[in-house]
Formats: structure tokens, C-alpha cells, sequence
């Protein structure tokens, strides 16, 4: 299996490096082998995470990573489809740059698309026994409430729609149009995939696995914030039926 990972960023100086590190270091599936190829799409960052991912520099010139760069900044939604086009993977996955996400579990979520159970994966933060860092209880409700409210219409049971590990089936991707430019790709890739088909008309089967998360403050970079979520229960609605 080929891994494609993409790393949607936008002013990350501080982590850059280390989640290139991690990624690199990751393994891919479950007992070891698999390849990977590292996809990172830089958002028209402004605080110096380009000087570090420009060609020449040293994670450029590392084998198997692509670098993509947006000439204004679009939104995480935007770079995840500019990383998506550029995949080339059996399997996609999306990697945040701020180390909120640990690669090294890359294989929980592979496994069970590489041994044929499953066409997408998602990792849950509230499922399992992983450990968590302790931070914003509204934040704990709302992504609940979201979920919620994305199971309500398309019918899944998820338990964390809003995590940013989801693995993909390559071909799942391309069977779906995504729209959304920011934080609403989530719930309008969970709602697209629910209500699209595999060639053979049944649904693409979707599986959950737990996994750790250490979340980070605003203090910290954080970025996402409550418009999001307004904007996260809107894409709910509008793309209800896909």
C-alpha cells in the first residue's frame, strides 16, 4: 500500500519541521511496510513557514515529499483539494501541521482499509482509551453537538465527524466533488461520502478507530473558532444530500 499524506498548513513555523519529522518517521501499516509520499501544501503562510519549505531548503530536497504553495491564502478546505489532486497514493490521509496529531498511528487507520474491511477510516477522539490533553469544554461540546447533528442527517453514527484523521480510499475521493475553502470540509466530505456509492452501488463502508490527541491553546497557534462552527452546521444542512 501507498500512503499519501497531505499537510494542509498555514503559518506554522514553529511545528513544520517536527511534523515533517514525525510523518517521515511514521509508520504506515500495521507489522511495518508500505510506502508514503508526503504532500505539503503551504496556505500562502506569512510568518516564515515558507523560508522553510521553499525549494533548495532542507525538507524540499527530502525524497518523496511534494511541495505546493497557494499564491493567497484559501483556507484548510482549499489545500486539502489542491493535495488531493495532487495524490497519488492507494490511500489518503490528512495531517495537520501542528503536532495536535500524532503519525505514529498512521496504522490503526490504514489497517483496516489495507486488509479490505474498509473504504474509509476515521480516527475518533472520544472513542477508545487514548490518552488526551485536558483543554476547552465548549469545544468538547460543540464538536459533540456537530456530530451530532451530521450523524442526525446522514445517518452514521461517528462518535468525532470533526477530526482531522480521516483515511480515504483514493478512488472514495474522486467519487466526490468537494466545495468548501475552510474548517467545512469535514462535515461536507462526511456527508458526500455517506450519500455517494461504490461502483457496485452499496455504500462505502466507513470505520471508526480511537486514537490520542493533544490538543493546543490560541496561546499556542490554535486558529479554529466559533464561526467555524456556525459555518460547520451550515455545511451540515446544505449538504445533506450530498
Amino acid at each position: 500500500m501507498r500512503l499519501s499524506v497531505i499537510i494542509p498548513c498555514y503559518n506554522e513555523s514553529k511545528t513544520i519541521e517536527g511534523i515533517v519529522a514525525r510523518v517521515t518517521a511514521a509508520p504506515v501499516l500495521p507489522g511495518g511496510g508500505g510506502e508514503k509520499e508526503i504532500i505539503i501544501v503551504d496556505d500562502c503562510s506569512t510568518d516564515g513557514t515558507w523560508d522553510k519549505l521553499a525549494p533548495g531548503g532542507q525538507i524540499a530536497s527530502m525524497p518523496g515529499v511534494v511541495i505546493l504553495r497557494h499564491d493567497q491564502n484559501r483556507g484548510k478546505g482549499a489545500a486539502i483539494r489542491t493535495g488531493i489532486a495532487a495524490a497519488t497514493g492507494d490511500a489518503v490521509i490528512v495531517q495537520d501541521a501542528d503536532l495536535e496529531y500524532d503519525p505514529a498511528e498512521f496504522p490503526k487507520l490504514t489497517g483496516p482499509i489495507h486488509d479490505g474491511r474498509a473504504d474509509v477510516v476515521y480516527g475518533s477522539r472520544f472513542a477508545g482509551g487514548e490518552c488526551h490533553r485536558v483543554l476547552y469544554f465548549w469545544h468538547y461540546l460543540a464538536n459533540k453537538f456537530l456530530t451530532l447533528m451530521s450523524n442526525a442527517v446522514t445517518n452514521l453514527n461517528l462518535t468525532d465527524m470533526e477530526t482531522c484523521y480521516k483515511c480515504f480510499r483514493r478512488e472514495v475521493l474522486m467519487s466526490v466533488r468537494l466545495r468548501e475553502d475552510r474548517f467545512g470540509f469535514e462535515p461536507e466530505v462526511t456527508a458526500k461520502i455517506a450519500a455517494s456509492r461504490r461502483p457496485d452501488g452499496s455504500r462505502w463502508r466507513i470505520y471508526e478507530v480511537g486514537i490520542s490527541y493533544s490538543g493546543r491553546t490560541y496561546e499556542e497557534g490554535k486558529k479554529i473558532g466559533w464561526r467555524d462552527g456556525v459555518r460547520a452546521l451550515w455545511c451540515i444542512v446544505k449538504y445533506r444530500n450530498g
